[in-house]
């Protein structure tokens, strides 16, 4: 099919690196891998922090000229055959696609749509309204979590959905070679912002006071407008346990990696988080919390070990057990990578998604 793909929140080509950027990327890769042909179709971003009236109505006045945009162009290039939008949610709705699905009569389809009935205030009530009718009018909703599957439904009962479970591509990644005799290298990549990265980077520092009488190194890949804070949250720590390498290009990843034993980030409101896949793609065991989407990329016990959400101690004897352990490492670390590369790879989505629209999207001759 010809497929527009549509993100709402931040398009796939933005220059600020996120989760939710290389999310919306995986899935213009998964597609093309079907066999689909997968065009960016407007970079209009809808996202709104702190919205007001004044604020929803420029933002309405400008997805009415991206509309007329679109239509004009369709009618001389020829109409896609499905609007694929990823993540629309209260704070980025979908103000195009649901309108010029129904004009041209094509399949509507959103990946990890959500909606939060506490949320419905305001001008926030409003664009939720907007998401809703999204959900309803889709041929098909891909749920990437369980918790975003629940919420769907409580507000849309009748909402046709179908899961898709997170992925990334995993052809790059570098296995990682166990080491018996040596400090276990952690590591870490996320960005530092404020808000839960933050929380997780301070939840981090404090489980490390836990464990300082072990033998470990910890790897931090990340940069952000928190950089000093999360100095400071770590400033208690031997500055030779830690390695800070900043922003790496996503190149940069795979090798970095192979060179580490255990990734470690408590995971504080993570929808689920690429990065765990990252990880165990390289073979490294994770230690995170049960908590938000994280049990949705991590098995405990069978990829790495989940302890209870905000509990400190649990999560620093989580760490101590497999800093101390180098054959539990290895165990964990095999069977991650086997997760990986044979369930949340690009080949593995791309045959999901194809049974996903045999069900519910009916194929253009």
């Amino acid at each position: 099919m010809k497929i527009a793909f549509y993100a709402p929140l931040k398009s796939p080509d933005h220059p600020v690196p996120s989760g939710d950027r290389l999310m919306a990327r995986m899935l213009i890769a998964a597609l093309r891998i079907g066999g689909h042909e997968v065009a960016i179709a407007s970079d209009l971003r809808s996202f709104m922090a702190t919205p007001s009236d004044q604020d929803f109505r420029a933002l309405e006045l400008a997805a009415d000229a991206e509309a007329a945009r679109l239509r004009a162009l369709w009618r001389s290039e020829g109409v896609p055959d499905l609007w694929f939008c990823y993540h629309p949610y209260y704070k980025a709705p979908d103000l195009l696609g649901p309108g010029l699905a129904d004009e041209f009569s094509i399949p509507y389809v959103t990946a990890e749509a959500s909606y939060s009935m506490r949320r419905n205030e305001g001008v926030r009530a409003i664009v939720q309204r907007h998401v809703l009718a999204a959900i309803s009018q889709a041929a098909v909703n891909i749920c990437l979590t369980h918790r975003d599957r629940d919420g769907l439904l409580e507000a849309a009962p009748s909402c046709r959905h179908a899961m898709l479970a997170p992925f990334i591509d995993a052809a790059p990644f570098i296995e990682s070679k166990p080491r018996v005799d040596a400090p276990c290298r952690m590591v870490v990549v996320a960005m530092m912002r404020c808000g839960d990265k933050m929380d997780s980077y301070r939840m981090l520092a404090q489980a490390l006071m836990r464990v300082a009488a072990a033998a470990w190194t910890l790897t931090i890949v990340g940069d952000g407008p928190c950089r000093e804070a999360v100095r400071e949250a770590f400033a208690d720590l031997p500055p030779d346990r830690l390695v800070w390498l900043g922003e790496k290009d996503a190149a940069e990843l795979p090798q970095i990696l192979a060179g580490c034993d255990l990734y470690v980030w408590p995971g504080c409101g993570e929808a689920y988080g690429l990065a765990y896949l990252e990880a165990q793609a390289a073979g490294l065991p994770v230690v995170a919390q049960r908590t938000a989407g994280v049990p949705e990329v991590v098995r405990h016990g069978e990829t790495g070990l989940l302890t209870p959400d905000g509990d400190i101690d649990a999560y620093a004897a989580a760490m101590r057990d497999l800093i101390e352990n180098p054959a539990s490492r290895g165990r964990l670390g095999s069977a991650a990578r086997r997760f990986v590369h044979e369930e949340r790879s690009f080949p593995a989505a791309a045959e999901r998604l194809r049974s996903i629209f045999d069900e519910f999207v009916e194929t253009p001759v």
